[in-house]
């Protein structure tokens, strides 16, 4: 009987997805207005990356040089200028024969996935966290990078993702998105509503790693406050920032720092201590009905379709770009968007810096420039 049901119900929301898809304006399933949002991202410059794909996270060197970028091929990118453009500076592994294809989800585990990058300030070493090969760090001249961390309490990193560093404490906060589902199964991760992430704690001094947090769904973004009082972590599916104390008379405990109206990806600080969060889409009438019920995002994954049409489902239709940048009480300060994708969609990751937005996507070839 339960198979039955099961099978009438997957039936059911095929033909229900197929009416959408098919009868529907397309602008049925498309995310909703965000209240106060300037749309003004459509004006951002954008650069492109030569063969290369999906700048997920920039980050800029202790002498303001950059920025750096990792790609989908698993090599680390540095930005020149525009007189000698984007150079290869360090890469995830060796030998690197096979890994030629700008974007090749089904290599990652062999080339490297590069994710979230932070600059050591005082050395100059720039930490790496790669989807599939855990937790690396490479030196000021660049080249092969040292893996530093592959497992946790006897369990492998599986998905590593952000990261941000306490140079007082001489600790590493970083996220593993999930024990279950690799970075290429990020939408069946969601969809499911896995709840495997975790959140952890790298000593660099006695190489000691300590879990934080664990059962996070879709553990993401990571940054620190300025004063260090407390701890951001994005919890992706649930559209939401959360907060862990680390001083404090709160020490210890978690609240919630921010509801936001789609999926956050990674966090950067700005130098006056507020935050701008890169947000991957908003969340659509699909994407909130799927989150709601367990059932009809399973079923949503089992239905004969590629990646590229489930996302567009899942996301409302139409690329879109969306960051919000949020006060040290989790206030929402600003939002900016290009709500029809003209120029930027699929936002990752936002860095201010000398009154710019350097913006990164893991899903386009080429960063943007947004002058604030």
């Amino acid at each position: 009987m339960a198979m039955g049901t099961g099978i009438l119900k997957l039936a059911l929301f095929t033909a229900f997805v197929a009416w959408l898809s098919i009868i529907l304006s397309p602008n049925i399933l498309a995310p909703p207005e965000v209240p106060g949002s300037h749309t003004h991202l459509h004006t951002a410059e954008t650069i492109h990356l030569p063969s290369a794909f999906g700048p997920e996270s920039l980050a800029f060197d202790p002498n303001g040089d950059g920025p750096y970028t990792g790609v989908a091929d698993g090599r680390v990118l540095k930005w020149q200028g525009h007189a000698l453009g984007w150079t290869d500076f360090a890469f995830i592994s060796a030998p690197r024969e096979d890994c030629v294809q700008p974007f090749a989800p089904e290599m990652e585990h062999i080339c490297g996935r590069p994710l979230g990058l932070r600059f050591d300030k005082k050395t100059g070493d720039l930490y790496i966290a790669d989807a599939y090969f855990g937790f690396h760090v490479v030196g000021p001249a660049g080249g092969l990078a040292t893996q530093l961390i592959t497992e946790v309490e006897d369990q492998p990193l599986y998905f590593t993702n952000d990261m941000d560093i306490d140079e007082i404490d001489d600790v590493i906060y970083f996220t593993d998105t999930s024990s279950v589902f690799r970075r290429r199964q990020f939408l069946p991760s969601v969809l499911s509503n896995d709840k495997t992430g975790r959140l952890l704690k790298y000593n660099k001094s006695s190489k000691e790693v300590k879990v934080l947090l664990r059962g996070l769904a879709f553990a993401n973004g990571v940054s620190l406050s300025k004063d260090r009082s407390f701890l951001l972590v994005a919890e992706s599916t649930n559209c939401r920032i959360l907060r862990l104390w680390l001083r404090g008379p709160n020490a210890g405990n978690v609240d919630v720092f921010a509801e936001l109206p789609g999926y956050p990806d990674n966090i950067r600080r700005n130098k006056n201590g507020e935050f701008w969060v890169g947000l991957h889409s908003k969340k659509g009438l699909l994407a909130k009905v799927a989150l709601s019920y367990g059932w009809f995002g399973r079923a949503l994954l089992k239905l004969p379709l590629s990646f590229k049409q489930l996302h567009s489902l899942f996301v409302g239709g139409k690329p879109h770009a969306i960051a919000v940048k949020l006060g040290e009480n989790g206030e929402v300060l600003q939002i900016l968007e290009d709500t029809q994708g003209k120029t930027l969609s699929f936002i990752s990751e936002v860095e201010e810096k000398e009154g710019k937005l350097w913006i990164g996507s893991v899903m386009t070839p080429f960063i943007g420039i947004y002058n604030l």
